[in-house]
């Protein structure tokens, strides 16, 4: 065999082995994705959202993790409220991109009904509080970055979660009722999916027009 040949054959040989390289990774968990993706920054998502009917979600996810403060929040904590977990890091360009359209939903719904969570998977405490101060973020986030990653691993469990970020809704038993993988669609995606929810229990929220609107009659 020529050299020019044996060239040729090596070079098929790695391109195989490259293709089987990427395709072998398809398969992975939420935390094995998070663990390999620590040097390239976040797995991107295309937005694509997805809703669980009733019967079809998995089971309640438990987790606990320590927030910012340094205290300690469990999924018993938001049990029994409607409750939209984000998945984020504050070096996430779509992270900061959806970040005002979170603030909006926290204003609009958070309460006796909604609760909001955020799960930071890559930054120091002090990098997550910065961002929340320039984002105006009043709910908690659990840092849940490398070396513990229980709280990716418990919803990876649960959902095929590949994306950050990626935005959960969870029902008033804890279980999985709406996911969008990646940024946000804009600042109506997310009261839609939390009015969806909430409607299960029988509960309506005021849309921010209709309450404007009543309070402008009661001045009347």
């Amino acid at each position: 065999m020529t050299l020019r040949r044996i060239g040729a054959a090596v070079a098929l040989g790695l391109a195989a082995a490259l293709t089987l390289s990427a395709c072998s990774g398809g398969g992975q968990d939420l935390s094995k994705q998070w663990e390999e993706a620590s040097d390239k920054g976040y797995i991107s998502g295309d937005g694509t959202s997805a809703s669980f009917p009733e019967g079809e979600r998995t089971d309640p996810v438990q987790f606990t993790g320590e927030v910012e403060d340094g205290s300690t929040l469990s999924s018993a904590d938001i049990l029994g409220k409607v409750t939209v977990v984000n998945f984020w890091y504050a070096g996430c360009a779509p992270c900061r991109a959806e970040a005002p359209d979170l603030v909006s939903a926290y204003d609009e719904f958070a309460g006796e009904h909604v609760a909001f969570l955020g799960i930071n998977t890559r930054d120091q405490v002090a990098q997550a509080q910065q961002f929340a101060e320039e984002f105006g973020i009043e709910y908690p986030s659990i840092m849940d970055v490398a070396g513990g990653r229980s709280v990716q691993r418990a919803f990876a469990g649960q959902v095929p979660l590949n994306a950050v970020p990626t935005t959960l809704i969870l029902d008033t038993e804890g279980r999985v009722a709406h996911r969008v993988l990646g940024q946000l669609a804009g600042a109506s995606q997310l009261p839609t999916l939390i009015r969806e929810t909430l409607a299960e229990t029988g509960v309506e929220v005021p849309r921010k027009a209709d309450a404007a609107d009543g309070a402008n009659e009661s001045a009347e």
